[in-house]
């Protein structure tokens, strides 16, 4: 049963006057549970405890820590179909995208178990004391990763399961030994207590602290605010809009004790085209292209919004193919009616302007809340002088910028922002002789794709999700895979310290098996 109120550790509460209901976009109604907003006292409450909990929670083993992990998983799995029930009226997504969310975002759970299990991503490194080493005799240094402590998870508008509430901010953070603090979407509050309410009871099965926890209801920005400004979080994860991410970061950046904010924002994902690929299979490519786009209303973070090419006939042979394949497509329902209308004002800005050429929009009726894809054209000189012309459209929009020439076209691409992909569609010959094309393109993005398309995200270690600002605030992490883990963590080191006291990563037996750099070289052995 969902009953509206937060989750303060393994307490239900409801203490604020403020109260909101999410919305059935399919149906165009008000769902009927009313959510309370967690007050100031309740979000200090439950980050005191996040807080208490750390000092427990860090302690425990790895195992343990894949128990829990382990637990969550089976609990989420155990709420059957009512969590696809809820997940599809607050969303407006089919049952099919609801099931295949699950199924990813328990993967991801028991990803990080095995990851745990394993050991090794602690990354232990021993150097041994030399004390008859002249001139000046080296001490004994032992390092390893430590966690951060209590970390903020802002859940997503487009994924309601695998990026929010127990999505991959949450099970790397868990997994790193850091507690959660999680600030409910209003869209999905109920498939949010949903999962919440799973992940107490796994805690509570595997012995977890109260506090590891939390789960606070919010209909606009102010709880985000409080949490990111509470002394006791250590760490924010944050996936959305460029506005809101940046907000967050500033924020916690001013605070006395400044944290990182991992937050993945604003991504167009711009698609290089190049002209043999065309002349081989432009049907092919924009047929393949049509179905991207509107793929999932176009409501991903890896959607083509942006697709670059050089003048030429087989280019006009593409615009009008994809132009004849976008409208085939039937439109789909739209998250909800705020995210629906910022589409219509976006999309509309940007194909106002006189320079912009609409190749073709789906015109017919659509039932409220769907999103009519459309996809329009610029020349490439207009784009370099227009920045606003190189910002997203979240939906099924995409905008085809007609190059001049190669030079033309690196010169587009050396001016975008920071993107979460970048594609490239060529024949093995024209890749062969793009070097500086493809150097390019790789400043500018975390992931680059070769004859393909960037929607759809692996969940593997080797997955790189993030990018150059403002894909996020930091390149150098991932938000998806077991490396995530590294956002939560910090290195320390121990100088001269007893074997006996030290974390048993770093004790001469190596009691955990793992694998570990000892005087710089990778061993499983005891010293």
């Amino acid at each position: 049963m969902i009953t509206g109120k937060n989750y303060i550790g393994n307490t239900l509460s409801a203490d604020g006057s403020k109260t909101y209901t999410t919305f059935n976009p399919q149906k165009n109604i008000e769902n009927t549970v009313v959510f309370t907003e967690a007050t100031s006292d309740e979000i200090n409450e439950a980050a005191l405890l996040a807080s208490k909990a750390f000092q427990i929670y860090r302690e425990k083993s790895g195992n343990d820590k894949a128990s829990f992990l382990r637990a969550i998983a089976e609990e989420i799995e155990a709420l059957g179909e009512k969590l696809i029930e809820v997940y599809t009226s607050e969303s407006g997504l089919p049952a099919g995208r609801a099931m295949g969310e699950r199924g990813r975002t328990v993967g991801q759970l028991r990803a990080f178990a095995a990851h745990l299990e394993e050991g090794s991503w602690i990354a232990a490194s021993i150097d041994t004391a030399q004390p008859d080493r002249q001139p000046i005799p080296k001490m004994d240094l032992r390092k390893v990763l430590v966690p951060l402590g209590p970390i903020v998870v802002f859940g997503a508008s487009n994924f309601p399961l695998a990026f929010s509430t127990a999505g991959g901010d949450t099970a790397s953070a868990l997994a790193a030994g850091c507690p959660v603090l999680v600030k409910s979407h209003p869209m999905h509050a109920g498939t949010g207590e949903l999962v919440a309410g799973a992940i107490i009871k796994a805690a509570e099965k595997t012995g977890m602290p109260n506090g590891v926890f939390s789960n606070l209801n919010s209909s606009g920005i102010e709880v985000g605010q409080e949490l990111v400004q509470h002394p006791a979080v250590k760490g924010v994860g944050f996936t959305g809009s460029i506005r809101g991410g940046r907000a967050l970061f500033d924020l916690a950046a001013n605070r006395p004790e400044p944290i990182p904010v991992f937050a993945e924002m604003g991504s167009v994902n711009p698609v290089v085209i190049l002209p043999e690929a065309l002349q081989e299979k432009a049907f092919d490519w924009a047929k393949t292209y049509a179905g991207s786009i509107t793929l999932g209303a176009g409501q991903f973070c890896t959607n083509p919004g942006l697709l670059l090419a050089i003048k030429s006939d087989q280019l006009h042979q593409f615009s009008q193919v994809l132009a004849e394949e976008i409208v085939k497509t039937e439109p789909t329902c739209m998250l909800h009616p705020a995210i629906v209308g910022a589409y219509e004002r976006n999309k509309t800005n940007m194909v106002s302007r006189n320079e912009i050429n609409v190749l073709a929009e789906y015109s017919q009726e659509v039932k409220a809340n769907y999103g009519r894809q459309i996809v329009s054209k610029v020349d490439g000189k207009t784009f370099l002088e227009n920045p606003a012309l190189h910002q997203e459209v979240f939906g099924p929009f995409s905008l085809l910028v007609e190059c001049e020439d190669k030079q033309q076209l690196e010169q587009i691409i050396g001016q975008l922002e920071g993107q979460l992909t970048g594609t490239i569609i060529a024949t093995d010959t024209e890749i062969a002789n793009s070097a500086t094309l493809i150097a390019a393109l790789q400043n500018r993005v975390g992931r680059i794709i070769f004859n393909g398309v960037p929607t759809g995200v692996e969940v593997c270690p080797s997955m790189l999700h993030g990018g150059p600002y403002p894909a996020s605030t930091d390149a150098r992490f991932t938000a998806v895979g077991v490396d995530s883990i590294k956002r939560w963590v910090r290195p320390f080191s121990f100088q001269s310290w007893p074997n006996n006291l030290l974390p048993d990563a770093l004790k001469n037996e190596n009691p955990l098996e793992i694998s570990r750099t000892v005087n710089g070289v990778k061993t499983t052995g005891k010293i």
